[in-house]
């Protein structure tokens, strides 16, 4: 029950998805143009993508900390404006099962929840908002994770959120810089989901797939299901499997064009996609970029998962030396990257790159690095124009594998590496997430696209476009921070994981998008947290354990 290209479809519709479709193949090497520029100061852009927070998880109290004995203090700028935060009915009178409440500091290694797409959908109850222990409540998987139960024995972590206190840095950035308190994942659903959004503003163009990961069709025609992919393949030039059925992306699963892809400690099923991405788009414009992720080199023998750690600030919050722990983690997660699912963009054998110089140009490596050669690129004159970094799975933040305290880390020193060059004044950083991981959020998010399956569940009764698109999805932080960021402002502009893609396609390729069924084409703008009419040369060092300020010059 998923779309056949082959069969049954209005003329209209095979248009349509043959636009999204078409233009796969990758340029040949060597056939960059000559990059362009923007029209605006901002001639870099950094997205730093981390992993399942609600916006209520992070920012809930904001910015109103509690300050106990132990814990670095935030005390919030007096000209600081109201944010959407929780109400006082909503702490005390909420319509859920437990009520909201604050963790520590040393509870900073949570619980994973349950952030499926059918599952987020429920605990928003159609608007109520009073599901979310029921519905996406998880429940620890080591020891060492706070996952509190309530006396009836129910686990209520869901409703927990962190301040100041903990999220000092993130706090600290919103203070100096621009925070948006309305903006949403594209869609309900996992991480997979939302690292597609970010990169090609849609999870349709899946071509195989396990049984139940790929969507099946209503409202057009209803034949058949997606092949299965196999086993990774480590060559573009392989193609996926297909029986001529596209779907849509509805769970995580491994790229297809990754040989490390299911041979991770929690492996996960193969799937491939078609159709285009912005790292196309910004091929045939000449723009250089780079998707960086940490762990992505193999090791000196070819081997995946070369390097790993242990969450080292958690460890000494709480008092253990990181050097004792035996609760070791691989650095590199196949699902969180994006362009692995694309044969056009797909590094398939993790090469690296041809020379320093080729970084973010077309090569071997097809744009696809390990974070090590961002900064080998950076700070030698070779910084991309548009970058994604991503964490290793330490510091990602992704509840159960990550914690706040560890990611907390990694954005601060990424940040205070990035002020620190040249570039800095011409650039933008945006710090944003991939999904909620289910935990509460207060806000219900506006429905701009329906679908209406045995999947969904207060989505509407008709399936706009392809199905299993329903969104959009929980409320998620947003932190814009740039020399050209608005001070201490808070957007209240409805956006989407595809304004950040939208931000790009309007910069540096004259706005054009990815299909013509992709969210970006009808993505809220980023533009009101900039402030382009006079330079702002600022800088704000943070320390990276405790996200105090270091210095402001």
């Amino acid at each position: 029950m998923i779309y056949s290209l082959a069969r049954g479809l209005a003329f209209a519709l095979s248009v349509l998805l043959a636009a999204y479709a078409g233009g796969s193949v990758a340029a040949a090497p060597g056939a960059q143009k000559p990059e362009a520029g923007t029209a605006m100061p901002i001639q870099h852009l950094v997205v730093i993508y981390q992993e399942n927070a609600s916006f209520d998880r992070y920012f809930a109290s904001y910015p109103a900390a509690l300050n106990p004995p132990g814990e670095p203090p935030f005390h919030a700028r007096p000209d600081t404006p109201a944010i959407n935060g929780l109400t006082e009915p909503l702490r005390t009178r909420n319509p859920n099962l437990a009520q909201p409440f604050r963790f520590k500091r040393t509870q900073a290694f949570t619980c994973d929840m349950n952030h499926d797409y059918t599952s987020e959908q429920k605990s928003y109850h159609a608007g109520l908002l009073d599901q979310f222990v029921e519905a996406t409540e998880g429940n620890p998987s080591d020891a060492r994770q706070t996952c509190p139960r309530d006396e009836q024995g129910r686990y209520i972590a869901v409703m927990g959120h962190f301040d100041g206190n903990t999220v000092t840095a993130l706090w600290h950035y919103a203070q100096h810089f621009a925070i948006s308190d309305n903006h949403f994942a594209a869609m309900f659903g996992e991480s997979t989901r939302g690292a597609l959004n970010l990169v090609a503003g849609d999870v349709f163009g899946a071509v195989c797939g396990p049984p139940g990961y790929i969507k099946a069709a209503r409202g057009f025609v209803i034949e058949g299901e997606t092949p299965p992919c196999g086993d990774p393949v480590d060559s573009t030039a392989i193609p996926a499997p297909t029986n001529g059925v596209i779907g849509t992306l509805v769970d995580d699963g491994d790229p297809y064009w990754d040989i490390c892809s299911t041979r991770e400690a929690y492996p996960f099923p193969v799937v491939a996609m078609s159709g285009r991405n912005v790292g196309d788009l910004l091929n045939d414009a000449g723009v250089t970029w780079g998707w960086f992720q940490d762990g992505f080199a193999l090791g000196p023998n070819g081997e995946c998962y070369p390097t790993s750690h242990v969450l080292e600030a958690f460890d000494r919050a709480t008092g253990l030396d990181p050097a004792t722990d035996t609760n070791v983690l691989q650095d590199y997660v196949p699902h969180h990257n994006p362009f692995q699912y694309y044969p056009s963009t797909a590094n398939p054998r993790h090469l690296a790159p041809s020379s320093l110089e080729m970084v973010g140009r077309q090569d071997q490596a097809n744009h696809q690095y390990d974070l090590s050669w961002f900064w080998r690129a950076a700070e030698s004159g070779h910084l991309p124009a548009v970058s994604f970094l991503k964490a290793r799975q330490s510091q990602d933040g992704h509840p159960g594998t990550s914690n706040p305290l560890d990611e907390q880390v990694f954005l601060v020193e990424t940040l205070n590496r990035l002020q620190r060059l040249p570039e800095w004044e011409q650039m933008a950083v945006i710090i944003a997430w991939d999904d909620s991981d289910g935990w509460y959020d207060h806000v219900m998010p506006p429905l701009i696209n329906h679908s209406a399956t045995e999947l969904d569940h207060g989505c509407g009764t008709i399936t706009q476009g392809p199905p299993g698109r329903c969104g959009y999805g929980p409320r998620l932080p947003l932190l814009l921070i740039s020399p050209w960021a608005r001070e201490n402002y808070v957007s209240h502009a409805i956006s989407d994981q595809t304004s950040i893609l939208r931000f790009i396609e309007d910069t540096w390729l004259g706005g054009r998008r990815v299909s013509p069924i992709s969210f970006d084409n009808f993505a809220g703008s980023l533009a009101d947290m900039f402030d382009f009419t006079r330079p702002k040369p600022r800088r704000l060092i943070l320390d990276p354990e405790t996200g105090l300020v270091m210095s402001r010059p």
